[in-house]
């Protein structure tokens, strides 16, 4: 297929690419060191736009590592794992947003391929690495979502639907928690650089200083 390459963030060693898929516009990560190594971060629909960015790139993916289970977020897991023979990550809180993905998008008037369980937990504090300076560390952060984690790199964080520019993630759902999410981002992504540059599930990017500064939802 044609496939414009999108142009990566660079933080150090560490290339980023941004996807924005699917009707609901989330937004898939590709993640690599210096040495061609990486992860993918939350194939949520396009299945094929992922595989082609993958394959320009020649990033080596070592695993697909998942936010949280919601369904814009895992609607090109299977087809993705299966193309490129890679284990899937989960937090196990998320498992119920994973198990009906297919019937929550249908709530929506939407379509999912429903991804088959996935391979390995992710714990808090778990190190995903790779070659060339890629060192990606889980840290919890429920609150959108059960189960929902962050993934803390040096010098920016994949956020999932945790912290957006200007905004949060909506508690509205199942599982969804308001003020343990507000404690979560105060905890785990407030306490960072303000320079941190800010990933998130969709939006564009932003930093942990300005949200500090702007974001309604936190003052």
């Amino acid at each position: 297929m044609t496939f414009a390459l999108p142009q990566p963030a660079v933080h150090g060693e560490v290339r980023i690419w941004s996807l924005p898929t699917g009707p609901l516009q989330e937004n898939c990560y590709l993640v690599a060191g210096a040495g061609g190594q990486g992860y993918l971060i939350d194939p949520g629909e396009d299945a094929a736009r992922i595989l082609a960015l993958v394959e320009a790139t020649g990033v080596q993916v070592q695993a697909i590592l998942l936010t949280h289970g919601h369904f814009d977020h895992i609607g090109a897991v299977q087809a993705v794992r299966e193309a490129l023979k890679v284990p899937v990550y989960l937090h196990p809180e998320a498992l119920d947003d994973y198990r009906s993905g297919q019937e929550r998008a249908a709530q929506f008037g939407l379509r999912l391929a429903q991804p088959a369980a996935h391979d390995h937990d992710i714990a808090q504090d778990q190190l995903f690495e790779a070659e060339g300076g890629l060192r990606l560390m889980a840290r919890d952060l429920p609150g959108h979502a059960q189960g929902h984690v962050v993934f803390v790199g040096d010098g920016f964080v994949l956020a999932g639907d945790t912290l957006f520019a200007g905004s949060i993630g909506r508690t509205d759902l199942p599982g969804g928690n308001h003020p343990q999410l507000l404690a979560g981002i105060q905890a785990e992504l407030l306490t960072l650089d303000g320079e941190t540059a800010v990933y998130p599930g969709h939006g564009p990017t932003t930093t942990v200083g300005r949200e500090r500064q702007t974001n309604p939802f936190l003052s």
